[in-house]
């Protein structure tokens, strides 16, 4: 079934298209992966996973704390969608045989473009930051983060062998560039 991906900014709710082969599918989590896959697949499926749970705490963050409404209804988007797409990721994990989590070894991961390089204390220094200064630390942690997320869906692009994989890591790299540009114009806005 192709993947039928929704926007970064949309609902991650709405049903896909059927088709006249298979079931519409509900939610993006509910689009199974195929069984031929390659190591390259399983990494950017794990490291996207683990990036997407640092994500979604800052979008948490993010929407929480902001005061302009455009920062705050990004973050709320990006909840919504990657959500949806943290558990399609770990569904298809799990059908592979799998683990959902990955490997912290930095050595593991040298190959690959690493690890996601934000930590801990970036994501927890948008709790405490003044309030006149959140919206931009937040758009500015927040756009290095999603372009990482780009970055590792290129390297899929290159190497994956699955087919639903490459196509979900096509629609990361142009929503993550697209939500780069949209945190650029905020922050110069």
């Amino acid at each position: 079934m192709p993947l039928a991906f929704l926007g970064a900014c949309g609902t991650a709710k709405e049903p896909a298209a059927p088709t006249a082969t298979a079931p519409a599918v509900k939610n993006v989590a509910e689009i199974t992966a195929g069984s031929t896959f390659n190591d390259r697949d399983v990494m950017f499926l794990q490291m996207l996973a683990d990036h997407q749970q640092q994500g979604l705490q800052m979008a948490e963050i993010g929407a929480s704390r902001a005061t302009r409404a455009d920062v705050a209804d990004l973050a709320k988007a990006v909840q919504l969608t990657e959500k949806d797409e943290l558990t399609m990721m770990q569904n298809w994990l799990t059908e592979w045989g799998k683990p959902t989590t990955v490997d912290k070894r930095v050595s593991v991961h040298a190959d690959h473009g690493g690890l996601p390089s934000t930590t801990d204390a970036e994501i927890d220094s948008l709790k405490t930051v003044k309030k006149a200064d959140f919206e931009s630390a937040f758009l500015n942690l927040f756009l290095a983060h999603q372009h990482n997320a780009v970055e590792m869906a290129q390297l899929e692009l290159d190497k994956g062998a699955n087919e639903q994989t490459k196509q979900f890591a096509e629609r990361v790299k142009q929503s993550r560039a697209d939500q780069v540009q949209q945190m650029l114009k905020l922050l110069n806005g």
